[in-house]
């Protein structure tokens, strides 16, 4: 992505121009995926039912959730109180203003990149616990991925947790009381409903 930033005139250039190419990449890398392996893919690991508070569900799930918890906390400690971590923060906000300052813009994108990668990869091996996989299964939790960020406000660590919980709790509702196929539609909708009446997210700021 190294071209994308150099010609980027501008840092909302630069984002939509990345969203592009990543977007683009995905859908070779799923060609690839569809060509090689084929059809779907399952298996189960830590089935076993867990009862919480009157609710029964699989020990995979929880392990996944609280993994999940874990890696929010830590991110979002170590992007407020490290200093590599308030260098993503400020690259992120300002390439150029970080260069200015002495901050190694290549080196904290490509921390961030790879970092952002990492978290993806332990995520997707935790959900493949209980759900069946396929080759185009990234496009629905890269949507979702969107939906968050927008809804929490972008960068904002602590939105985006509250976001993700809100979404949950919205899809496993939808799910139970009215039809499992309505989940997507539902985050789709609070998608639409945040970009009518709060486009800056649920902690972000209205720009002055």
């Amino acid at each position: 992505l190294t071209p994308l930033v150099r010609r980027a005139r501008s840092q909302g250039a630069l984002e939509v121009d990345s969203i592009l190419a990543t977007f683009g990449m995905s859908f070779i890398i799923i060609g690839l995926m569809i060509s090689v392996e084929g059809g779907f893919f399952a298996y189960n690991y830590l089935s076993e039912p867990v009862s919480i508070i009157g609710s029964t569900t699989s020990l995979n799930r929880v392990l996944a959730f609280a993994i999940a918890v874990l890696i929010g906390a830590a991110l979002y400690l170590w992007l407020n109180l490290s200093r590599p971590g308030v260098a993503v923060r400020a690259v992120s906000v300002s390439t150029e203003a970080s260069g200015l300052v002495g901050i190694n813009v290549p080196r904290v994108s490509a921390l961030a990149f790879a970092l952002g990668g990492a978290i993806t990869a332990v995520g997707g091996a935790l959900i493949s616990t209980f759900i069946t996989l396929d080759a185009s299964i990234g496009v629905v939790f890269t949507m979702k991925a969107l939906i968050i960020v927008i809804m929490g406000g972008v960068g904002d660590i602590r939105g985006a947790i509250v976001a993700a919980v809100i979404l949950g709790v919205v899809e496993t509702a939808v799910a139970s009381l009215v039809d499992p196929g309505l989940t997507l539609a539902a985050a789709y909708l609070i998608f639409v409903l945040i970009l009518l009446f709060r486009p800056q997210g649920l902690f972000g700021r209205r720009p002055a």
